[in-house]
Order: structure tokens, then sequence, then C-alpha cells
């Protein structure tokens, strides 16, 4: 298929900035794959959106603070000390990490960066796809306690960076750090609005995806069949197995809580959905005609054009409802990307 399929035309002024407050006061757009109908509802409409014995699933992956800025350290090859960003993408191997370099075209091999108190970090191999290994010259833990000190949440390029935002780029359940992106379609669950749905009877359950930045890029190649997924790493777990099976056995419904959960599972049915549960990366990229395996219902966002999460959602309902349910959002004023409103499909 044409990835210019899967475009559209936003304004500007649509793209949020921050989420509403409280967060599940957003707009829910609920839309029947079976007749294509469609109805403007909210967030803190769910618990009389879903029933009894449903069982919402979420992505746990909290975002850490994996954007820093460096500097090259003074040598021949560099004699003045240049700032850097270095953006940490995820940890390969004992003390490597996988990471951009921004600007990356004058970093050699071998050179040292250095951090705000001194320390160094090397870059090992600059990769074709533009990232860089880099040796960070200390454990995982001191890594993320690095970032923690020095680092700044990586918010999306189409959001203007501020206190409100940044501080609030997370889930509330948010567990399992590792992520550079959030899962943002759990933006809108509130802690008030997670004991209402639990009080009702619907349960929940968790999977972990690590969220890269491949997940929310738009695709550069003209035909989806050209596209290559970045790997991502996750985790479902033998208890949320448990749970799917006795929601099903139930009659219950699964409702799944953003792109990145599906994928974390849909990798795990690709597995044969063994009874243990399913760890490790995962490249997989669901496009119209997959079989779904798992879900019932998807709650999702507003995503970008000609991006893969679009195409995904596209491929759950189809392509014709997603495109007309979204000229029906921005007629109605949703707000749309990683801020905005969201979709319940059903």
């Amino acid at each position: 298929m044409d990835t210019s399929l899967f475009d559209y035309r936003l304004p500007s002024d649509r793209i949020a900035q921050h989420s509403v407050s409280p967060r599940d006061a957003a707009k829910l757009l609920v839309l029947d794959r079976a007749t294509g109908e469609m109805k403007d509802r909210h967030v803190f409409d769910l618990p009389s959106l879903l029933r009894k014995n449903d069982l919402l699933i979420f992505n746990d992956s909290k975002v850490f603070k994996s954007r820093l800025t460096v500097r090259r350290a003074v040598s021949p090859a560099s004699p003045v000390a240049t700032p850097l960003e270095l953006f940490l993408l995820r940890p390969e191997q004992e003390n490597m990490w996988l990471a951009l370099l921004r600007p990356a075209k004058k970093i050699q091999v071998g050179e040292a960066l250095q951090f705000p108190n001194d320390s160094l970090a090397y870059v090992v191999k600059k990769n074709e796809d533009g990232t860089a290994l880099i040796d960070m010259q200390r454990s995982t833990d001191a890594v993320f306690a690095l970032t923690d000190q020095y680092g700044e949440v990586p918010v999306p390029p189409y959001v203007e960076p501020s206190k409100e935002n940044t501080g609030s780029y997370q889930t509330v359940y948010a567990k399992e750090r590792g992520s550079v992106a959030a899962p943002t379609a759990g933006f809108h669950f509130t802690k008030p609005l997670l004991e209402t749905l639990a009080d009702k009877g619907i349960s929940t359950a968790f999977v972990t995806l690590h969220v890269g930045i491949g997940t929310f890029r738009p695709m550069k190649s003209a035909r989806l069949e050209e596209h290559h997924m970045h790997e991502e790493w996750g985790r479902v777990s033998e208890e949320t197995v448990q749970l799917i099976r006795k929601t099903k056995e139930a009659g219950g419904r699964v409702i799944v809580v953003g792109t990145t959960t599906m994928r974390a599972l849909e990798s795990w049915a690709a597995c044969d959905m063994p009874s243990k549960g399913w760890s490790g990366f995962t490249e997989l990229f669901i496009t119209p005609g997959y079989q779904f395996h798992i879900a019932d219902g998807l709650i999702t966002n507003f995503h970008l054009p000609e991006s893969t999460l679009l195409v995904m959602i596209s491929a759950f309902a189809s392509r014709e409802q997603i495109l007309t349910a979204y000229a029906h959002a921005m007629k109605q004023d949703y707000r749309f990307y990683s801020f905005g409103d969201a979709m319940l499909i059903l």
C-alpha cells in the first residue's frame, strides 16, 4: 500500500501542547467498527461504556530523562569543548547504550563525551541508521541516576517544552523505566477513574513495551512494505496472560490501551501465545489485512499523518473508517497527538 493513503491535513492549532485538567476530561470519540457509527463522549464516560468483566490492559513503561547536553572532551582532534545533544535510546549490553548524537557528522569514533559532572563516555561505533553506540562507563542504574540529575524529558518535536507538559509526560501507573516516548493513550487515566472502573468490576492488567523514537516518527518510504520498524523491547507476563484467558472465558472483552500495548500483545501472539508469557525485542509492523488475536477494543490517541500508529489503527478498524473519524474529530474541535483527545474503537 502507498504510504500517502494514510496522509491527512491538520491545522497546527489542533496540536495539543498539554493535557486537559483533569486528564479524564479529554474528549473521547467512540467508533463502532461494525456499523461505522460515531459518538462524542469523554474519557470519564468509560465506566458507562465498558462492561463488568471487561479487562483493560495498559503499558506500564516509564519515560526517563533521556536527552542530555554534553561536550566534546578537549583533545587534539577537538580543541574546543563543543556542546552536543546526547539522546539515549536504550541499553545494549554491559555499559553500552544505543543513542543519537546531534550534530553527529563531526563526531568521530573514539571521541570522549563529557557530562556536567566531568565524567566521560566514549563513542564506540556510528551506525548507518544514524544511531551510535556509546560506552557510558557505568551500569544501567548509574546511567539512570545520571539522567535523573542532568537529563531532560524528551517531549515530541511538535510540542513546545514547558514545565506544564514536561512534568506531565508520564502515565499515573508508569513503573518500568526505559521509554524515550510515552505511551500517550494512558495519559487520560487518573487514579479516581481507575478506582471507579475497578468498582464496576472492570479488571486491569499490564504489559511493558519500552517505546523508542521509531514508533512515533512518520514513515519516509513510499510504500508500507518498504518501511522497517525500529525494534523495541517488551514483556507480557504470565499474570497478564492468565487475566486475558480468564476474561475471554467469562465472556468479557479485552480493551487495549494504546498502540504500544497492542504491539506487545501481538508480539506475544506471534510466538503462539505461550502461557508463561513473552519477553524480547519486536519489529512487528501491523498494517491493514493483519489478523488481530487479543483485542476486542482499543483506546488510542489521534496520531500523526503517515505514521505507523495511524496505519495500525487503520488495520484494527479500516482506513476509511479512521480517516472519516479524523475528519469528524477536526470538525468537532478535538485535540490531536500526544497531549490530545482519544478514541475508543470497538
